[in-house]
């Protein structure tokens, strides 16, 4: 799978042109447990994917039932509330997916356990994903009901079309014309903290200076000064624009 095409179309839909590392840390997650599954219809994985992406509010990470803590002690479940990729509630829920105790579906490995045991086996609702996409089904409204009923099934399986989008773009043999690089990369990221923006800074400094400077000095002295020159430049360079040193405004008088 090119993952930078795939990164690139999830961006924008259904995660809306923004994507944090963390976002892309969960994707990774499941789309690794995917690949160790051996799975291969891409209409499951962009079903699941949809599935967290809803129960997660976009997140992309295992959470908590929302609410404050007064409010989650009105319910009956009280203290396995929901929890995970999907929103496990009930003690016997929890312990099928080998919590046992509060907060532990809150783990990525026990929290990917749920999300793909769950669905590929019933174990929700009794309804599964080989009920809703086989050789002879093709339902993405319907296969809500492997979670939670009808809750938001046309929602989900528009969320479920953008993974599906994705998933294909990505397994074509040449990658789309319209994905650039950069769309694959994380928002939240600081341009100072990524090797790339660093490389793309002295790269230039390098070639276009270096180069023509080493070219045409025939003194020696003068080669060595020139580049310690380039040397102490390209240092202070990387200090800026990778935040170890800053330029801070003086107070308005």
């Amino acid at each position: 799978m090119n993952m930078t095409t795939f990164f690139a179309y999830v961006r924008r839909a259904p995660f809306g042109g923004r994507l944090t590392q963390s976002q892309i840390d969960g994707l990774n997650a499941i789309l690794s447990e995917w690949d160790k599954r051996g799975l291969l219809d891409k209409r499951w994985l962009a079903y699941m994917l949809a599935t967290a992406f809803h129960e997660t509010g976009g997140k992309m990470q295992p959470i908590r039932e929302a609410g404050g803590e007064e409010y989650l002690r009105s319910k009956k479940y009280y203290p396995w509330v929901g929890e995970g990729l999907v929103q496990v509630t009930w003690e016997v829920n929890h312990r099928k997916f080998g919590a046992t105790r509060p907060g532990q579906l809150l783990t990525t490995p026990i929290a990917i356990r749920a999300l793909f045991d769950g669905m590929l086996q019933g174990m929700f609702t009794g309804k599964k994903l080989l009920d809703y996409f086989s050789a002879t089904a093709d339902d993405p409204i319907n296969a809500r009901r492997i979670v939670n009923g009808t809750d938001k099934a046309k929602l989900i399986a528009g969320y479920y079309r953008n993974f599906l989008d994705a998933l294909e773009a990505a397994t074509e043999s040449h990658p789309p014309r319209d994905v650039e690089v950069s769309d694959a990369k994380p928002d939240d990221k600081p341009a100072g903290k990524s090797t790339t923006a660093v490389t793309t800074i002295l790269t230039p400094a390098v070639t276009g200076i270096a180069v023509p400077l080493i070219a045409g000095i025939n003194n020696v002295y003068a080669l060595i000064f020139g580049l310690a020159l380039l040397g102490i430049s390209s240092l202070a360079a990387f200090m800026f624009f990778s935040g170890r040193w800053q330029v801070n405004r003086s107070k308005a008088l």
